[in-house]
């Protein structure tokens, strides 16, 4: 056997064995973490792609890998290049490898392998660590729990399997995964990213997703044209930059679960999405809360048994921005009912009719609660702006309107509109925005929106 041979043979870089392992695979344990006081109050975490030896301003967070994988492999390739940067940090989880459903079994068990490779590398180099979990379906759970100490502290997230379209099925495998382990690692503490479910049990650690993102730190890169020219098929990455997400506006985040997501289902904790699907024909009366007693809608189901448009028998209290009533037209391309601007009808409007010929059948249905309404993040709420929604709330003894996609004049691009409402002047409040974040800096009395906006009470919201 020549020198080279032997070296290459014996070189970790391939046989990644020198940490104990455990169980039929030998997956690899990551030592425990031993919390420090302090360690968890009002946590936030920074993205791996947002980590570089300069930062002097987000030490005090914790290093997250809940990306695209392809935005951390170098930690595997070349698990050196990352240490010195790293251990700046409070502590680092380890990487978030993906565990899709329609993955091949055998990539599932590499990429736990290399999660906690990865993580006892870095524990062995004095990084403090937290494991992260994730799991596939049952086929999944003799392997995934794997390589962490029973009574660990340890990270998940929500963010994937959360009701981005109401996407139930996806919540519906991650509480699976999670009660296991909770049966099989029995953590002291979890770390939970996005917003967690009811229904799950544990000393958990909430972390909002919104204010661990990039628009929370104190630095943002540059982007030059150069930048942007390399991101071109076949292009190179340029070395000031991990990724192309500085330069889009959506969230780059993956978790397990299935890679293409699920079909929009009506929310079991929002009586109102029952009105978005019917029979054809049918036309689905609900009331809607309100801070004056609230208003009637009548829902249209089309041909396909989805929401086609709605009639609000109200104003809103912007009697020059609606009519009373009002039409909104559905857009269901994205997967889920996206309300269009309100359709008014200053001479009156025509009769709310079925149509397509159906026999005509008619339901009602109970309303949310304010609790049902209410903002649990900001993320939350920008979802719901973005697409269409109309809220109405109030916060120290003031009523807000909020309603997107409303057009300035003729001409001008689609934007959003919000102000004070039920009181004499509400335009003379108004500010029109063009993004969820423009909304979010409003003053409502004397507070801005974006401090507020999860303990304001949501009387009404359409989606």
């Amino acid at each position: 056997m020549t020198e080279e041979n032997y070296n290459y043979r014996t070189s970790q870089t391939l046989l990644r064995n020198q940490f104990p392992g455990k169980g039929k695979w030998e997956i690899l344990i990551i030592p425990r973490f031993e919390p420090h006081l302090g360690d968890f109050d009002d946590l936030l975490l920074i993205g791996f792609d947002k980590t570089h030896l300069e930062d002097r301003n987000h030490l005090d967070r914790m290093v997250h890998f809940f990306l695209y994988d392809y935005r951390f492999e170098r930690v595997w390739k070349n698990p050196d290049s990352d240490i010195e940067k790293l251990a700046r940090y409070r502590a680092v989880f380890s990487p978030d490898f993906s565990m899709y459903l329609e993955m091949a079994p055998v990539m599932q068990l590499y990429n736990v392998f290399r999660n906690r490779w990865c993580g006892a590398y870095w524990a062995s180099k004095g990084i403090r660590v937290i494991p992260t979990v994730n799991w596939g379906d049952e086929s999944t759970f003799d392997f995934c729990f794997e390589g962490i100490r029973k009574g660990s502290v340890v990270a998940v997230s929500t963010y994937m399997a959360s009701e981005h379209g109401n996407r139930c099925d996806q919540k519906e495998w991650f509480m699976a995964g999670y009660n296991e382990m909770l049966r099989r690692i029995e953590p002291i503490k979890i770390i939970c990213y996005n917003t967690p479910f009811p229904e799950m049990q544990g000393d958990i650690v909430y972390v909002d997703y919104e204010r661990s993102s990039w628009k929370y730190m104190s630095y943002e890169r540059s982007c030059t044209s150069e930048d942007l020219e390399s991101f071109k098929i076949g292009g190179q990455t340029p070395p000031i930059h991990d990724t192309i997400a500085s330069f889009i506006d959506v969230p780059l985040t993956k978790g397990g679960g299935s890679a293409y997501g699920g079909q929009w289902r009506p929310s079991p904790n929002k009586p109102g999405d029952q009105r978005f699907l019917g029979e054809p024909g049918q036309i689905i009366s609900s009331h809607a809360s309100g801070k004056r007693g609230g208003y009637e809608r009548d829902t249209k189901i089309g041909d396909d048994g989805r929401a086609a448009v709605e009639r609000h028998y109200t104003d809103h209290g912007r009697p020059d921005i609606h009519t009373d009533p009002h039409d909104h037209i559905f857009d269901w391309s994205k997967g889920f009912p996206d309300p269009g601007p309100p359709i008014n009808y200053p001479d009156g409007a025509p009769e709310f009719k079925r149509f397509g010929g159906h026999r005509y059948m008619h339901k009602m249905i109970g309303m949310n609660s304010f609790e049902d309404n209410c903002f649990k993040t900001i993320s939350d709420f920008k979802w719901c702006v973005n697409h269409g929604g109309e809220v109405e709330f109030e916060w120290k003894g003031r009523s807000y309107g909020i309603w997107p996609k409303l057009r300035k004049t003729p001409d001008a691009p689609l934007q959003m509109v919000i102000s004070q409402i039920h009181i004499d002047n509400p335009a003379s409040t108004e500010k029109w925005c063009d993004t969820a974040d423009d909304v979010l800096e409003y003053l409502v009395s004397g507070d801005r929106l974006r401090d507020v906006i999860t303990q304001v009470t949501v009387w009404d919201r359409t989606i």
